[in-house]
């Protein structure tokens, strides 16, 4: 199971950067000046999905480009002769997250919760972005990644970015206009 695991380089690739950016929000002027302007929830945590989302839909595209090209060192990835899509990683990485939180990680007011809950709200982001980046396979039961059909991936992929910029915006006003009215 390890050896599978270990030979699907692409989720590896997006958790990495995913903590890297975990600990720069963690660990920095920049990561406290964030904290101090953006509550944690539900805001903060909606704003860092977004950008899990869109780091990991631009590297699972760039390496699937890369792929096709035959650019740089990646390459498909079989087990048993079977493709392995992306797609497996974002699922995996939502059960992961869904467990976390059912659990309720990243809940308390510790730094390491504090940590945890920014970190599983990037990966959240990152799975749906693994996931809905191969949308047009769910939908056509077959690989169209790059067919015409495989737009609908991109489509799926703005929508989701599109409600979570919605949605960050309109608790922004809402705090705003609490904060103004004294509450």
């Amino acid at each position: 199971m390890f050896e599978f695991l270990s030979h699907h380089y692409v989720g590896l690739i997006v958790i990495a950067v995913l903590f890297v950016v975990a600990v720069f929000l963690h660990h920095t002027p920049a990561g406290d000046k964030i904290k101090e302007r953006i509550p944690d929830r539900p805001q903060r945590r909606i704003l860092l999905a977004n950008v899990g989302f869109v780091i990991a839909f631009g590297v699972v595209r760039g390496i699937a480009w890369s792929i096709r090209h035959d650019v740089g060192p990646f390459h498909d990835v079989e087990h048993g002769g079977v493709h392995i899509h992306h797609m497996f990683w974002g699922i995996l990485i939502l059960l992961a997250v869904g467990f976390g939180w059912v659990a309720e990680l990243g809940n308390a007011n510790t730094s390491s919760s504090a940590f945890m809950g920014r970190f599983m709200s990037l990966l959240y982001g990152a799975g749906a972005g693994m996931t809905l980046d191969e949308f047009a396979l769910w939908l056509n039961l077959r690989d169209v990644y790059w067919q015409r059909e495989g737009r609908e991936s991109v489509m799926a992929g703005l929508a989701f970015f599109s409600l979570c910029t919605i949605t960050y915006i309109v608790l922004r006003a809402r705090k705003g206009e609490a904060i103004r009215k004294g509450h």
